[in-house]
């Protein structure tokens, strides 16, 4: 069984905080600041440009990615770093239309997340495609022969409604289409496992429940059988077989390196390292039974002692990832009266109030100190108060 005391102690808790966004930004692993600046020291300040060869930085997008695979139920040398989320989705969807060149259609759903939405609708635009968004419970109904890519997000962002992958993906496969899996808010979340489920091409971030800092970078992964075929249209220097020949014409390397794009972020991908570290020994199917332990407790302390909110999640725990959304009227008052009394959660319009529980250091005292803290700010009123309708530039 994993040690979820060790691992919670891996991480810097503020004192006084329950920690409940995990999903939005994971905490800072207590060992990253010192990685970082040992990095800096010893590497970037002594070896300056040789540091690319001698400090390995060169292969640091091949070596984390795989450390990550493991976290994805991929294998090793399938899973590359770097860049953002939103260039991942765009390489991982140009080339998927690119291998299914007789269909146009991009089929999504409506709990996507909708900067994935936002790539996919430019990219639609520019190769002559079109993207058709449904209801998640009506992708299966919608995969016919027109459809070239179905790209959905595991966990949807607001509700936490959990798609089965393995399913869908068989049904995408028997109507000719690919499927591209987004797994912002399940990896490290979640047992997944793209290998078994057949999937694609996967991507996703590593800063919420991965906890590799703000704006750490994405990853993309490639199934074997497509990873010398695809041909993402954003071809960076990094992806080229042979980046130093400074061939003018664009050459892809062999396999997921071809995904790669622009200059690794070192640091930033050091931060990464010292966060991946804490998963070691963590079995994924004990993080899976310890969210779902969380998740359930929660529920039922809301229901039975938070008047006025309704669950915004499935009650399933099978159907849901490790995240829970209570709606409120008065949604975003309530959250910021919530974090002003050391329980943070986050808000997500119209009107939900979003609860992420990361088991790597969340527990059950974190479940009913949050439970106890939102019955009082409910039962009390003092989430109306002006200064908590105030809106800053993140919500």
């Amino acid at each position: 069984m994993s040690d979820f005391i060790k691992t919670r102690a891996a991480f810097h808790l503020p004192r006084g905080v329950t920690y409940l966004d995990g999903n939005s930004l994971g905490p800072m692993p207590v060992a990253a600041q010192g990685r970082v600046a040992g990095m800096m020291a010893a590497e970037w300040s002594e070896m300056l440009i040789g540091g690319w060869n001698k400090a390995g930085w060169y292969a640091q997008p091949r070596h984390v990615g795989d450390r990550v695979a493991r976290l994805i139920g991929a294998g090793p040398g399938e899973v590359v770093m770097g860049d953002t989320l939103s260039i991942k989705v765009f390489q991982a969807l140009s080339a998927a239309l690119a291998l299914r060149p007789d269909r146009r259609v991009i089929l999504s759903d409506s709990g996507n997340f909708p900067s994935d939405l936002y790539v996919a609708q430019g990219l639609a635009r520019a190769m002559g495609a079109t993207l058709r968004v449904v209801a998640p419970e009506e992708v299966e109904a919608a995969l016919d022969d027109s459809v070239a890519v179905m790209m959905l997000t595991e966990v949807d962002y607001r509700t936490g409604r959990l798609h089965d992958m393995a399913a869908l993906t068989a049904r995408a496969h028997a109507a000719g289409a690919l499927a591209i899996w987004d797994l912002a808010h399940s990896a490290g979340a979640v047992d997944v496992d793209l290998t078994g489920a057949d999937a694609d091409f996967a991507v996703g971030c590593t800063y919420k429940y991965l906890n590799g800092g703000p704006g750490a970078p994405a990853f993309i992964w490639t199934h074997p059988r497509h990873a010398d075929d695809a041909q993402p249209i954003l071809q960076g220097w990094m992806g080229h077989a042979a980046p130093f020949a400074f061939d003018p014409e664009y050459r892809p390397a062999p396999g997921i390196e071809r995904m790669r794009v622009g200059t690794p972020p070192v640091i930033a991908m050091t931060a990464l390292e010292a966060a991946l570290d804490v998963w070691e020994g963590v079995s994924l199917s004990d993080l899976r039974a310890r969210s779902i332990e969380l998740t359930q407790a929660f529920i039922a302390g809301v229901e039975a002692e938070c008047q006025g909110l309704v669950l915004n999640s499935p009650r399933d725990p099978a159907r849901r990832g490790s995240q829970v959304g209570f709606c409120h009227p008065q949604g975003f008052a309530v959250m910021q009266a919530l974090i002003a009394a050391g329980v943070v959660g986050d808000f997500r319009a119209p009107d939900v109030l979003r609860f992420g529980f990361a088991p790597l250091y969340n527990d059950l005292e974190d479940v009913n100190r949050a439970v106890s803290i939102l019955a009082r700010i409910l039962r009390d009123g003092s989430w109306d108060h002006d200064d908590y309708h105030r809106k800053a530039a993140v919500t």
